[in-house]
């Protein structure tokens, strides 16, 4: 075989590596491509998520409360609200702070409907703050549980997490939950903790005061830091329910005893 042959093989061959290794690199490039804009696509939907819902609940605010600034004058039209969704159980509010946890609060038919629903019934992650379907609508029980997501632009009950700072809880010991029927419950905060989803913090019937006092006391002893709030037998409790960022078995809780309820005039 000539010498002229065996080159234009070898030049053929080389060509051919060529040409396979250029496609192997288009299709590589395709592929992340492809990748990125499927991540593009998706950032783009949650960001838009959340803008949509934080939008929902900023112009509920604007819709159904008066006098924001003064805590002594504070009001919810709960006729607006009502009219907006019956589900409708009360207001919920931090002050000083975390000023932003200022929601209304919802009871479906169980504890699923509102989790990727808001308040006006649109699809989205934030979902909507809700009372424990066990629960009675007035606050009237032992132990009542208040349920909202963790969302990473710090709206919902993303700053329950503020709590694990006793520092902070020093100066925001109090929560208030506002009714339809005109009253304002005031709850002093008594443990703030992280727990797990079987957690008997999530226990809502209880035997006897003596069951109650327990579970109590198992707050107490699972809070990040001693409060000295004293809770007895005879009181009620509101527990506020939140994910981590470390596991689903996980919740973070912060707890209060009902202090002051006072019925508010128009």
């Amino acid at each position: 075989m000539g010498s002229d042959t065996r080159n234009k093989k070898h030049h053929r061959g080389r060509r051919k590596k060529k040409a396979k290794s250029s496609l192997v690199t288009s299709i590589v490039l395709a592929a992340a491509v492809v990748v990125f804009c499927v991540s593009a696509f998706q950032l783009i939907k949650i960001a838009k998520g959340y803008l949509d819902g934080r939008s929902e609940y900023e112009k509920i605010a604007e819709l159904a409360l008066k006098d924001t600034d003064d805590k002594d004058k504070f009001r919810v039209d709960f006729d607006e609200l009502l009219k907006l969704n019956p589900d409708t159980v009360g207001w919920l509010r931090f002050h000083p702070e975390p000023s932003i946890i200022n929601y209304p609060v919802v009871q479906g038919k169980d504890n699923q409907e509102y989790l990727h629903k808001t308040f006006s019934a649109n699809e989205n992650t934030l979902g909507t703050i809700f009372l424990n379907v066990d629960n009675s609508k007035d606050f009237a029980d032992k132990n009542s549980i208040i349920y909202g997501h963790r969302m990473k632009d710090g709206s919902m009950f993303r700053h329950l997490w503020d709590y694990d700072d006793k520092e902070f809880y020093s100066k925001n010991p109090y929560f208030y939950i506002y009714t339809p029927d005109g009253r304002e419950i005031t709850y002093h905060i008594f443990a703030a903790a992280k727990v797990g989803d079987t957690s008997k913090a999530y226990t809502t019937v209880f035997g006897s005061e003596a069951q109650f006092e327990e579970v109590v006391k198992s707050m107490k002893e699972a809070s990040f830091y001693n409060t000295n709030v004293e809770v007895g037998g005879d009181d009620s409790i509101v527990t506020l329910s939140t994910c981590t960022a470390e596991s689903d078995d996980n919740r973070m809780i912060v707890c209060g005893v009902k202090e002051k309820e006072v019925k508010l005039e128009d």
